[in-house]
């Protein structure tokens, strides 16, 4: 389809618009064929941008090295630019919007010369999802089509739905690198100097535009650009929530169903848990989704939640066959895959995949040649692939994936889990007293910092409430806000409870507790019987957690382990209360709505009582 063809004068004029800006040979309107995916990958290929994997062992799949500035989301030239700064809130970047738009437009003059442009009609849910967003993206990279096309509904179908009056975010993308007369990429990833990215949102115009980065999220704008950023803002000003969380479907042994989601900030092992394979017999778990969920209320008064992504945009090292196979045989075909190792006989390698390298050498992810690894570990800083480095894979081809996965209704949801990663003082489970007290547990959510982070802050709590911190379009004592109003306007008996999980509790030499992965089941199954009026659990001041004998042992997992992984910690929460009264709580201002420091203060009076 040429812009010709559009039957949406706006957008049809904003496309014209954007041609006239940023100067491309040639344009086209993708229409999410086969062998429209299948052209952008043999451009890549031709363009010495992409390498062919092993079709025995990885059919239809491929590999990328980007240019080493662009390997990961960049925060800090991630922008929110609202009209007024108080409104992005202290946890954002903000540019004056008119400031902005100045210096991109000049940026994306002339930025795609010697480039085609790519206009990219994508929905974010199943097309016509009453839940759906529907975006278009206008890109001057092949790369991005690809990626749009796994993780998006691309195509003819979305401008059906679109019509000639239909409400879409506009995203502009450019890598800008402009190609003069008969010049080529000659297989170095295109891409502006870290200076030059700019990743911004503009919340009131329902705007994205983003230039000089290729990679990931700052790319793929369907992604956390418009699924959260931009649709947390969407959500606050309609009545629903767009959250980081995946999306579970258990079944328990008699048949019962329910749907639960899970918000966990980076290196928490949400992917893991989305594809979890439980070890409790008669027990089953299904991933509907393991990043983001959009839900709006039903007319029943229950939340229902769509997972808005169309594939897997997952972290490769620290996957393998034991920490989650289903993600591994996702992507064993139809995957591209970024920045991984790539062995002698055309297969991918990353450290933590369980096993070495065959063959004598190994081609890392910069492009050079190293000696084959004999085990799966590499000396950090010396990794073969990049620790971020990403497989995208259609979310179709996961061995456990719903049925209801593209149900434009939306699965009913029963609970909500936050967690972090915390080696003392969270239990491994406690359920809410309230939505409130939920809330008020979700604004706290945070991991304890490591070695394995360069920081000075080793040993502190970095808060990430929500596991929204990078992804929230307004300010964030406003999100808290729009938590609260939902639960004040609508029926909490229908609301989904609110739990907190910590699988990371360590013992006094370091070594964890609980033991993790598939036996987390075992914790999903007190708290399906919780929403079900059942489980064992005693009431204390931190809220309802399970009794000694309601959460069954894993082996290795000791009575006094399971005592002391399910106690209050009296100390620890006090010293938690002070630092979020101190130091976490006062980010936020007079925006920090006071029923949060109610709760705290009512928390902090149990303990004294």
């Amino acid at each position: 389809m040429n812009v010709q063809e559009l039957k949406h004068p706006g957008l049809k004029q904003w496309v014209e618009d954007a041609v006239a800006l940023m100067s491309p040979d040639s344009v086209e309107v993708c229409d999410g064929s086969k062998a429209e995916y299948d052209r952008m990958i043999q451009i890549t290929i031709d363009a010495g941008l992409a390498t062919p994997l092993n079709s025995e062992k990885l059919p239809g799949s491929v590999l990328f090295r980007s240019d080493p500035s662009d390997v990961a989301r960049v925060e800090n030239r991630t922008y929110i630019a609202s009209e007024r700064e108080e409104d992005a809130g202290p946890t954002n970047n903000w540019i004056n919007p008119a400031e902005l738009k100045k210096i991109m437009t000049e940026l994306y003059k002339g930025s795609m010369k010697g480039r085609t442009m790519y206009v990219i009609p994508f929905s974010m849910g199943p097309v016509g999802s009453d839940i759906a967003k529907i975006g278009v993206e206008i890109t001057d990279s092949p790369y991005v089509v690809a990626n749009m096309h796994i993780m998006t509904r691309v195509g003819t179908k979305v401008l059906e739905v679109l019509g000639s009056s239909g409400v879409y975010v506009p995203c502009f993308h450019s890598v800008g690198k402009p190609l003069g007369p008969g010049e080529k990429d000659q297989g170095q990833w295109p891409c502006a100097p870290l200076d030059k990215k700019y990743i911004s949102h503009f919340p009131e115009t329902r705007e994205i535009w983003s230039y000089g980065s290729g990679y990931g999220g700052n790319a793929l704008l369907g992604k956390k650009c418009l699924a959260l950023r931009i649709a947390s803002v969407l959500a606050r000003d309609e009545g629903w929530l767009a959250e980081h969380m995946l999306i579970l479907k258990i079944t328990n042994p008699e048949g019962e169903v329910k749907y639960i989601t899970g918000a966990f900030p980076s290196a928490c092992g949400k992917t893991n848990l989305a594809m979890l394979i439980p070890i409790l017999p008669g027990w089953k778990v299904e991933t509907v989704g393991d990043d983001i969920a959009w839900m709006k209320f039903g007319k029943d008064g229950r939340l229902y939640a769509i997972n808005p992504e169309a594939g897997f945009f997952g972290v490769a090292p620290g996957t393998n066959n034991e920490s989650n196979r289903n993600a591994m045989e996702s992507c064993k075909k139809n995957s591209i895959f970024t920045n991984c190792g790539l062995t002698e006989d055309g297969d991918v390698w990353w450290e933590l995949i369980g096993h070495g390298a065959p063959g004598k050498e190994i081609i890392d992810w910069k492009g050079n040649k190293r000696p084959a690894p004999q085990s799966d570990k590499s000396p950090k800083g010396e990794e073969i692939a990049h620790p971020n480095a990403r497989f995208t894979a259609p979310a179709s081809q996961c061995p456990c994936i719903a049925k209801e996965w593209e149900d434009p209704a939306g699965v009913p949801i029963s609970a909500f889990l936050f967690g972090g990663r915390r080696p003392k003082t969270i239990p491994l489970v406690n359920q809410a007293k309230s939505w409130i007290h939920g809330v008020f547990m979700g604004s706290i959510v945070g991991s304890e910092v490591t070695a394995a982070v360069i920081s000075d802050q080793v040993g502190q709590v970095r808060r990430d409430p929500f596991a929204m911190l990078p992804f929230c379009g307004y300010h964030m004592g406003d999100y808290f806000k729009h938590w609260i109003k939902l639960g004040q306007s609508h029926d909490e008996s229908k609301l989904p409870k609110i739990f907190f999980v910590n699988w990371f509790r360590k013992n006094d030499e370091g070594k964890f507790i609980w033991p993790g992965y598939g036996e987390n089941s075992r914790v999903l199954a007190w708290i399906f019987d919780r929403c079900s009026g059942k489980g064992k659990a005693e009431e204390t001041p931190i809220g309802f957690l399970p009794t000694l004998d309601a959460i069954t042992r894993p082996q290795g997992v000791s009575e006094t382990d399971m005592q002391e992984i399910l106690k209050v910690d009296i100390d620890g929460w006090k010293a938690e209360i002070a630092d979020v009264r101190k130091n976490h709580y006062p980010k936020f201002g007079d925006k920090l709505p006071k029923e949060l420091y109610t709760e705290l203060d009512a928390i902090e009076k149990r303990f004294n009582a």
